[in-house]
């Protein structure tokens, strides 16, 4: 299974961006899917969560402002990013959790995007 991330790159302040990231591969279920941020010197964190069923869960820092959606017949989740500013510069990373049948039964694991790069000027 592999995530394959695109749209970020550079933004005026108050801009937007939409963020794209599609699961390919062996697939048989995807639980959560999300959006992570890592900005330079700081920790990664999340940004926004979204289950299977489209419950869905922001930081605080962008509620207002992102929305996160997913498309599960493409298995393909979408960060729609509004009035962006600096502090939002980050390498944007996507995830998902993805099931499936083994040997010793269902298990389910944790994929990670390649990142994404945003940059917003001021």
């Amino acid at each position: 299974v592999q995530l394959q991330a695109s749209g970020g790159g550079l933004v005026q302040a108050g801009g937007s961006l939409r963020l794209s990231c599609a699961a390919v591969g062996s697939i048989f279920s995807i639980n959560d899917m999300g959006w992570y941020r890592q900005a330079p010197g700081k920790q990664r964190e999340l940004v926004a969560d979204i289950t299977s069923g489209g419950t869905t869960k922001y930081a605080e820092s962008v509620k207002g402002r992102f929305t996160i959606s997913r498309d599960n017949a493409e298995n393909t989740v979408y960060l729609q990013m509004n009035s962006l500013n600096p502090e939002d510069t980050a390498v944007y990373y996507c995830n998902a959790q993805v099931g499936g049948w083994g040997k010793a039964g269902y298990s389910e694991t944790d994929y990670w995007g390649q990142g994404t790069l945003v940059t917003v000027s001021s």
